[in-house]
């Protein structure tokens, strides 16, 4: 996960605390520079959280005075390559023109002053423009306009830097989207990798119970119809471990009619984990990897344990069968390639999806060899920013 959402979390905690102990403990702050230095900074983090929704105008309407007051403009405009999305300023409306003033830094990529912008009114406090880039990596995305009634070299800086800050809040929030494009599209891999063969073993199996135990039958319908009610539900990209260990019992419920006393399962839970969220379907398609892979060149019995324990800050779940085993070299390539189904199901997909959410010291962890079983194990904290169960 990149640093600088944590660090703009980190800034965010620090102002509030600032603030909290100012209301409550009612002390000064210090010099003038300092009191400067708090008020630009939480003038800038008021900001953040129109600009964190990216370059829309929903988000720059919500930025767009506080950054008025960053600069400390008579009038402030933000646009986009082809209209004006938020303005903020006095009762001339310069700003109406901010795309006619933005148009050479759209083109060149550079900040351009304009000294002939005044509207010529007796008390028209405004006659210079300095319009900077709005950049999304290399790319420019838009203009940061700022009015006033003097262009000064200090002036054109001060326009220059918030629009780099500001430029680097539109990369942040375009990482994120593309990081939740990316979540969803995996999420989206991953169900239609639900096996068309347990589809079908399933409802096989549901129909040998019709006539011997029509009641067997009934509930094997209703678990099969919830298990893909859950799979292919439309939802957030978080659930709780309750939920989707419950899902987990449903697909075991439908396996164990298939394999009969072949397959035995065991399940530990600490109660103070079943709250936690996690990504949807990270566990499940563990389970399915460990049943499916277990039975492979095995006639014999299959056990299946499920443990998911309290470890602090974290939930640690492990999934773990006696069956065949793997090669760690293929287990490998599995986990490197997270669109490789020959060998697991979505094991790279999960494995990918938890570095994205967690980072990459919370990948999966496997531990497996032919003929002695395989092993997976899964951490997630307890808490973490943005992993909440919808």
């Amino acid at each position: 996960m990149d640093a600088a959402p944590l660090l703009g979390a980190a800034l965010l905690l620090v102002l509030l605390a600032a603030l909290a102990y100012v209301r409550f403990r009612h002390r000064d702050l210090g010099s003038t520079a300092d009191r400067a230095t708090f008020t630009t900074l939480h003038t800038a983090a008021l900001a953040t959280p129109g600009l964190r929704e990216g370059l829309t105008p929903h988000g720059a309407e919500r930025a767009v005075r506080h950054l008025r007051a960053l600069l400390g403009a008579t009038a402030v405009a933000l646009v986009d390559g082809d209209r004006l999305l938020a303005a903020d300023g006095g009762p001339h409306e310069h700003t109406a023109l901010a795309m006619t003033h933005a148009a050479e830094v759209l083109r060149s990529g550079r900040t351009d002053v304009r000294r002939d912008v005044s509207c010529g009114a007796p008390d028209c406090p405004v006659r210079t423009a300095v319009a900077a880039p709005l950049t999304d990596g290399d790319t420019v995305v838009g203009a940061l306009v700022a009015y006033g009634r003097e262009a000064s070299a200090t002036r054109v800086r001060a326009v220059d830097e918030v629009a780099g800050w500001v430029s680097g809040q539109i990369e942040i929030a375009s990482a994120e989207a593309q990081r939740t494009r990316l979540i969803e599209a995996e999420l989206r891999a991953l169900r239609a990798q639900i096996s068309p063969h347990f589809v079908y073993n399933s409802l096989t199996a549901i129909a040998s119970f019709m006539r011997t135990d029509p009641e067997r039958a009934r509930e094997l319908l209703l678990e099969f119809a919830d298990f893909t009610r859950y799979a292919l539900r439309r939802g957030g990209e978080f659930t709780t471990l309750a939920d989707e260990l419950r899902n987990v019992e449903r697909y075991l419920v439908l396996e164990q009619a298939r394999f009969g006393d072949r397959l035995r399962v065991t399940v530990v839970v600490a109660p103070e984990v079943l709250p936690v969220s996690v990504p949807f379907l990270a566990v499940q398609p563990l389970v399915e990897n460990a049943v499916k892979h277990g039975f492979e060149g095995t006639a014999g019995a299959v056990t299946v344990s499920i443990v998911a324990a309290d470890a602090g800050d974290e939930a640690v779940i492990s999934i773990e069968d006696d069956g065949a085993g793997a090669d760690p070299d293929v287990i490998r390539r599995a986990l490197e390639d997270a669109d490789d189904t020959r060998r697991s199901i979505g094991l790279g997909n999960v494995d990918a999806r938890l570095r994205h959410v967690y980072g990459d010291a919370y990948g999966l962890v496997v531990e497996t060899a032919p003929g002695a079983g395989t092993r997976v194990v899964l951490r997630v904290p307890k808490f973490a920013p943005g992993a909440m169960a919808g």
